[in-house]
C-alpha cells in the first residue's frame, strides 16, 4: 500500500465516522458496532508477519 492509497482510506474512515456521528444514539451505537466488525474482518484477513 503506497502513501496515496493510506490517505484515501483514511479520509473515508473520517467520513464513515462523520456519518456515524450525526446519527441519533442507538443508531450511532449499531454502526460503531458495524465499523468495528467490518475493521476486524480486513485486519484479520491480511498479510501475516511470518516473524511472528
Amino acid at each position: 500500500m503506497d502513501a496515496a492509497d493510506a490517505d484515501a482510506r483514511r479520509d473515508d474512515l473520517l467520513s464513515t465516522l462523520e456519518v456515524i456521528e450525526e446519527q441519533p444514539l442507538a443508531e450511532r451505537a449499531n454502526a460503531y458496532a458495524a465499523l468495528h466488525d467490518e475493521l476486524a474482518r480486513r485486519l484479520e484477513s491480511g498479510p501475516r508477519d511470518a516473524s511472528a
